[in-house]
Protein backbone atom coordinates (compact mmCIF):
# COMPACT_ATOMS: atom_id res chain seq x y z
CA UNK A 1 0.00 0.00 0.00
CA UNK A 2 2.86 2.59 0.80
CA UNK A 3 4.56 1.83 -2.08
CA UNK A 4 1.40 2.40 -4.48
CA UNK A 5 0.94 5.92 -2.99
CA UNK A 6 4.60 6.66 -3.02
CA UNK A 7 4.54 5.90 -6.59
CA UNK A 8 1.50 7.74 -7.45
CA UNK A 9 3.28 10.92 -5.60
CA UNK A 10 6.01 10.20 -7.58
CA UNK A 11 4.49 10.14 -10.92
CA UNK A 12 2.33 13.17 -10.00
CA UNK A 13 4.91 15.10 -9.60
CA UNK A 14 6.55 13.94 -13.05
CA UNK A 15 3.29 15.14 -14.38
CA UNK A 16 3.64 18.19 -12.90
CA UNK A 17 6.83 19.28 -14.08
CA UNK A 18 6.51 18.27 -17.55
CA UNK A 19 3.30 20.52 -17.36
CA UNK A 20 5.49 23.72 -16.51
CA UNK A 21 8.47 22.63 -18.63
CA UNK A 22 5.53 22.73 -21.93
CA UNK A 23 4.64 25.84 -20.35
CA UNK A 24 7.35 28.11 -19.90
CA UNK A 25 9.90 26.54 -22.55
CA UNK A 26 6.97 26.45 -25.28
CA UNK A 27 4.00 27.78 -24.41
CA UNK A 28 3.91 30.90 -22.55
CA UNK A 29 6.74 32.52 -24.90
CA UNK A 30 4.72 31.64 -28.18
CA UNK A 31 1.41 33.33 -26.24
CA UNK A 32 0.19 30.01 -26.85
CA UNK A 33 -2.56 29.22 -24.52
CA UNK A 34 -2.45 25.57 -22.52
CA UNK A 35 -5.81 24.11 -21.61
CA UNK A 36 -8.17 24.83 -18.54
CA UNK A 37 -7.15 26.87 -15.74
CA UNK A 38 -3.25 26.68 -16.84
CA UNK A 39 -4.28 28.54 -19.73
CA UNK A 40 -6.76 30.24 -17.47
CA UNK A 41 -3.87 31.62 -15.45
CA UNK A 42 -1.70 32.43 -18.51
CA UNK A 43 -4.70 34.54 -19.52
CA UNK A 44 -4.46 36.92 -16.51
CA UNK A 45 -0.73 36.84 -16.73
CA UNK A 46 -0.22 38.57 -19.95
CA UNK A 47 -3.53 41.17 -18.53
CA UNK A 48 -1.72 42.01 -15.91
CA UNK A 49 1.80 42.15 -17.00
CA UNK A 50 1.18 43.21 -20.61
CA UNK A 51 -2.04 45.25 -19.77
CA UNK A 52 -1.71 46.73 -16.38
CA UNK A 53 2.37 46.71 -15.88
CA UNK A 54 2.16 44.31 -12.83
CA UNK A 55 5.24 42.01 -13.80
CA UNK A 56 5.42 40.48 -10.38
CA UNK A 57 2.38 38.36 -10.83
CA UNK A 58 3.04 35.15 -12.86
CA UNK A 59 1.49 32.60 -14.46
CA UNK A 60 2.40 30.00 -11.41
CA UNK A 61 1.09 32.70 -8.68
CA UNK A 62 -2.16 32.82 -10.49
CA UNK A 63 -2.34 29.01 -11.18
CA UNK A 64 -1.92 28.67 -7.03
CA UNK A 65 -4.24 30.75 -6.44
CA UNK A 66 -7.60 29.95 -7.93
CA UNK A 67 -6.90 26.46 -7.37
CA UNK A 68 -7.30 26.85 -3.27
CA UNK A 69 -11.24 27.55 -3.65
CA UNK A 70 -11.65 24.73 -5.93
CA UNK A 71 -9.48 22.60 -3.90
CA UNK A 72 -11.98 22.91 -0.89
CA UNK A 73 -14.80 22.37 -3.34
CA UNK A 74 -13.06 19.19 -4.63
CA UNK A 75 -12.69 17.77 -0.78
CA UNK A 76 -16.47 18.00 -0.10
CA UNK A 77 -18.08 17.38 -3.32
CA UNK A 78 -15.34 14.74 -5.75
CA UNK A 79 -13.24 12.96 -3.17
CA UNK A 80 -10.62 13.24 -0.80
CA UNK A 81 -7.76 11.21 -2.57
CA UNK A 82 -8.47 12.84 -5.77
CA UNK A 83 -8.10 16.18 -4.65
CA UNK A 84 -5.69 15.84 -2.42
CA UNK A 85 -3.04 14.64 -5.31
CA UNK A 86 -4.28 16.87 -7.87
CA UNK A 87 -3.63 19.78 -5.81
CA UNK A 88 -0.37 18.30 -5.20
CA UNK A 89 -0.20 19.00 -8.96
CA UNK A 90 -1.37 22.47 -9.18
CA UNK A 91 1.36 22.62 -5.84
CA UNK A 92 4.28 21.28 -8.02
CA UNK A 93 3.45 23.06 -11.24
CA UNK A 94 3.25 26.75 -9.33
CA UNK A 95 6.81 25.75 -8.22
CA UNK A 96 8.14 24.85 -11.10
CA UNK A 97 6.92 28.02 -12.89
CA UNK A 98 8.35 30.17 -10.54
CA UNK A 99 11.68 28.61 -10.46
CA UNK A 100 12.18 27.42 -14.10
CA UNK A 101 13.45 30.52 -16.75
CA UNK A 102 10.85 31.30 -19.55
CA UNK A 103 12.50 30.27 -22.54
CA UNK A 104 12.04 30.58 -26.44
CA UNK A 105 13.44 27.22 -27.79
CA UNK A 106 11.70 28.04 -31.28
CA UNK A 107 10.60 31.33 -32.94
CA UNK A 108 8.27 28.50 -34.73
CA UNK A 109 4.62 29.25 -33.17
CA UNK A 110 3.57 25.81 -35.27
CA UNK A 111 6.23 23.94 -32.95
CA UNK A 112 6.03 25.29 -29.52
CA UNK A 113 1.82 24.57 -30.03
CA UNK A 114 2.77 20.68 -31.24
CA UNK A 115 6.08 20.59 -28.79
CA UNK A 116 4.19 21.96 -25.91
CA UNK A 117 0.57 20.20 -26.45
CA UNK A 118 2.67 17.03 -26.56
CA UNK A 119 4.04 17.73 -23.34
CA UNK A 120 1.72 18.51 -21.44
CA UNK A 121 -0.45 16.09 -22.59
CA UNK A 122 2.03 13.32 -21.45
CA UNK A 123 1.85 15.35 -18.00
CA UNK A 124 -1.79 15.22 -18.05
CA UNK A 125 -2.50 11.55 -19.19
CA UNK A 126 0.09 10.14 -16.79
CA UNK A 127 -1.57 11.84 -13.82
CA UNK A 128 -4.62 10.86 -14.84
CA UNK A 129 -3.87 7.35 -15.54
CA UNK A 130 -2.28 7.24 -11.55
CA UNK A 131 -5.27 9.00 -9.95
CA UNK A 132 -4.43 12.66 -10.26
CA UNK A 133 -5.89 15.38 -12.20
CA UNK A 134 -3.72 18.66 -13.43
CA UNK A 135 -6.85 20.78 -10.75
CA UNK A 136 -8.98 23.88 -11.89
CA UNK A 137 -11.31 22.58 -14.31
CA UNK A 138 -11.03 19.37 -14.21
CA UNK A 139 -12.61 19.54 -10.35
CA UNK A 140 -15.15 22.30 -11.97
CA UNK A 141 -16.54 20.00 -14.57
CA UNK A 142 -16.60 16.92 -12.23
CA UNK A 143 -18.82 18.86 -9.84
CA UNK A 144 -21.41 20.19 -12.73
CA UNK A 145 -21.14 16.97 -14.40
CA UNK A 146 -22.97 15.44 -11.07
CA UNK A 147 -24.98 18.36 -10.80
CA UNK A 148 -26.53 18.32 -14.00
CA UNK A 149 -25.94 14.50 -15.00
CA UNK A 150 -24.59 15.92 -18.01
CA UNK A 151 -20.78 14.90 -19.92
CA UNK A 152 -17.77 16.05 -18.29
CA UNK A 153 -16.29 16.81 -21.47
CA UNK A 154 -19.13 19.50 -22.41
CA UNK A 155 -17.80 21.85 -20.39
CA UNK A 156 -14.10 21.47 -20.28
CA UNK A 157 -14.87 21.98 -24.23
CA UNK A 158 -17.04 24.90 -23.02
CA UNK A 159 -13.68 26.31 -20.60
CA UNK A 160 -10.80 25.43 -23.49
CA UNK A 161 -13.55 27.62 -25.83
CA UNK A 162 -13.00 30.19 -24.22
CA UNK A 163 -9.29 30.41 -23.87
CA UNK A 164 -9.20 30.03 -27.61
CA UNK A 165 -11.46 33.32 -28.20
CA UNK A 166 -9.57 35.19 -25.20
CA UNK A 167 -6.19 34.17 -26.87
CA UNK A 168 -7.58 35.53 -30.55
CA UNK A 169 -8.59 38.97 -28.39
CA UNK A 170 -5.35 39.79 -26.72
CA UNK A 171 -2.99 38.72 -29.65
CA UNK A 172 -2.96 37.91 -32.88
CA UNK A 173 -6.33 35.87 -34.57
CA UNK A 174 -3.57 33.15 -35.29
CA UNK A 175 -2.51 32.64 -32.09
CA UNK A 176 -6.29 30.98 -31.34
CA UNK A 177 -5.52 28.92 -33.89
CA UNK A 178 -2.58 28.43 -32.62
CA UNK A 179 -4.25 27.49 -29.16
CA UNK A 180 -6.70 25.46 -31.08
CA UNK A 181 -3.87 23.14 -32.34
CA UNK A 182 -2.19 22.82 -29.05
CA UNK A 183 -5.16 21.90 -27.68
CA UNK A 184 -6.17 19.29 -30.04
CA UNK A 185 -2.75 17.77 -29.93
CA UNK A 186 -2.84 17.60 -26.04
CA UNK A 187 -6.20 15.78 -25.86
CA UNK A 188 -5.05 13.05 -28.17
CA UNK A 189 -1.89 12.53 -26.13
CA UNK A 190 -3.98 12.46 -22.96
CA UNK A 191 -6.25 9.82 -24.96
CA UNK A 192 -3.25 7.87 -25.87
CA UNK A 193 -2.05 7.51 -22.37
CA UNK A 194 -5.14 6.87 -20.52
CA UNK A 195 -8.48 6.59 -22.07
CA UNK A 196 -10.51 8.45 -24.26
CA UNK A 197 -14.06 8.11 -22.78
CA UNK A 198 -15.09 10.45 -20.30
CA UNK A 199 -17.59 8.07 -18.89
CA UNK A 200 -16.84 4.46 -17.80
CA UNK A 201 -18.81 0.69 -16.53
CA UNK A 202 -17.58 -0.93 -13.92
CA UNK A 203 -18.54 -4.77 -13.62
CA UNK A 204 -16.84 -6.00 -10.89
CA UNK A 205 -17.72 -10.27 -9.65
CA UNK A 206 -16.85 -10.62 -6.11
CA UNK A 207 -17.59 -12.83 -3.55
CA UNK A 208 -17.03 -9.27 -1.30
CA UNK A 209 -20.11 -7.63 -1.93
CA UNK A 210 -20.59 -5.16 1.04
CA UNK A 211 -17.23 -5.19 1.89
CA UNK A 212 -16.55 -3.75 -1.66
CA UNK A 213 -19.44 -1.68 -1.57
CA UNK A 214 -18.40 0.22 1.41
CA UNK A 215 -15.11 0.86 0.11
CA UNK A 216 -15.82 2.29 -2.91
CA UNK A 217 -18.61 4.85 -1.29
CA UNK A 218 -15.97 5.55 1.45
CA UNK A 219 -13.63 6.65 -1.55
CA UNK A 220 -16.57 8.30 -4.06
CA UNK A 221 -20.04 9.50 -4.62
CA UNK A 222 -20.48 7.09 -6.71
CA UNK A 223 -24.56 4.38 -7.32
CA UNK A 224 -23.84 0.80 -7.56
CA UNK A 225 -26.70 -1.58 -8.40
CA UNK A 226 -25.46 -4.98 -6.66
CA UNK A 227 -26.77 -8.31 -8.53
CA UNK A 228 -26.82 -11.65 -7.90
CA UNK A 229 -24.78 -14.20 -9.95
CA UNK A 230 -23.42 -17.91 -9.96
CA UNK A 231 -19.98 -19.02 -11.91
CA UNK A 232 -20.94 -21.01 -14.63
CA UNK A 233 -18.17 -23.57 -14.01
CA UNK A 234 -18.38 -23.31 -10.66
CA UNK A 235 -21.59 -22.96 -9.78
CA UNK A 236 -20.99 -20.73 -6.81
CA UNK A 237 -22.86 -17.87 -5.77
CA UNK A 238 -21.54 -14.38 -6.00
CA UNK A 239 -22.40 -10.64 -6.40
CA UNK A 240 -21.80 -8.62 -9.54
CA UNK A 241 -21.10 -4.83 -8.41
CA UNK A 242 -22.40 -2.65 -11.54
CA UNK A 243 -21.45 1.18 -11.81
CA UNK A 244 -20.66 4.13 -14.16
CA UNK A 245 -17.58 6.48 -13.14
CA UNK A 246 -15.69 9.07 -14.85
CA UNK A 247 -12.34 8.44 -16.38
CA UNK A 248 -10.47 10.07 -13.24
CA UNK A 249 -11.85 8.19 -10.67
CA UNK A 250 -10.74 4.35 -12.29
CA UNK A 251 -7.49 4.58 -10.83
CA UNK A 252 -8.94 4.73 -7.48
CA UNK A 253 -11.42 2.02 -8.44
CA UNK A 254 -8.52 0.23 -9.28
CA UNK A 255 -7.06 0.30 -6.16
CA UNK A 256 -9.99 -0.61 -3.98
CA UNK A 257 -10.85 -3.99 -5.66
CA UNK A 258 -7.34 -4.70 -5.36
CA UNK A 259 -6.87 -4.26 -1.94
CA UNK A 260 -10.50 -5.82 -1.21
CA UNK A 261 -11.09 -8.99 -2.84
CA UNK A 262 -7.73 -9.41 -5.38
CA UNK A 263 -9.38 -12.13 -6.91
CA UNK A 264 -12.59 -10.46 -8.09
CA UNK A 265 -13.08 -10.47 -11.71
CA UNK A 266 -13.60 -6.66 -12.98
CA UNK A 267 -14.92 -5.67 -16.60
CA UNK A 268 -14.32 -2.09 -17.97
CA UNK A 269 -16.32 -1.02 -20.66
CA UNK A 270 -16.51 2.00 -22.84
CA UNK A 271 -20.01 4.32 -21.56
CA UNK A 272 -21.63 6.24 -24.66
CA UNK A 273 -24.31 7.66 -22.40
CA UNK A 274 -26.39 7.57 -18.91
CA UNK A 275 -29.54 8.87 -19.07
CA UNK A 276 -31.12 8.86 -15.44
CA UNK A 277 -29.64 9.20 -11.81
CA UNK A 278 -26.02 9.11 -11.97
CA UNK A 279 -25.07 10.22 -8.62
CA UNK A 280 -25.04 9.51 -4.82
CA UNK A 281 -25.49 12.00 -2.59
CA UNK A 282 -25.82 11.49 0.98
Amino acid sequence: MFLIQAKRVVIVIIGAILNAIALNFFLIGAHVYASGFTGISQILSTVFIEYLGMENISTGILLFILNIPVAIVGWLMVGKGFTIYSFLSVIVTSLFLEMLPILSLSNDIMLNAVFGGVIAGVGVGISLKWGASTGGSDIIAMILSRMKDKPIGGYLMAINGLIILVAGLLNEPENALYTLIGLYVTTRVIDGIHTRHEKVTAMIVTKKADELQQAIHDTMIRGITILPVKGAYTKEDKNMLYLVITRYELFDLERIIHEVDENAFTNVIQTAGVYGFFRRND
